[in-house]
């Protein structure tokens, strides 16, 4: 089992930033990539960015490509979404998943998941 802590969303007005924070617990960190995904109301969850496991490779949601910048500490077994220039769409619970796959784009293969944090970006 790994558990999964998210923190650091908040209001925050548009063109601000945001740095989410995911600690995980239980077994090895780098066993998993990491994934961050969102959902906002009535919408389905949908991919955002993901890490694999040593941290070398990156992939983003189109939309927030250089905007988002994922990234992952080892060592305090900790993923980190940072997020700049905020607009009012990205408002939504975010969470971080943990996957042994490589389709990171799929929520499906995520085996561990947050109990996200709620992102509100106001116009």
């Amino acid at each position: 089992q790994v558990q999964l802590v998210e923190s650091g969303g908040e209001l925050v007005q548009a063109g601000g930033s945001l740095r989410l924070s995911c600690v995980a617990s239980g077994r090895t960190f780098t066993n998993y990539a990491m994934g961050w995904f969102r959902q906002a109301p009535g919408k389905e969850r949908e991919f955002v960015a993901a890490v694999s496991w040593g941290g070398v490779n990156t992939y983003y949601k189109d939309s927030v490509k250089g905007r988002f910048t994922i990234s992952r500490d080892n060592a305090k077994s900790t993923v980190y979404l940072q997020m700049n220039s905020l607009k009012p769409e990205d408002t939504a619970v975010y969470s971080c998943a943990a996957t042994d796959y490589r389709n990171y784009e799929v929520p499906t293969v995520y085996k561990y998941w947050g109990q996200g944090t709620q992102v509100t970006v106001s116009s």
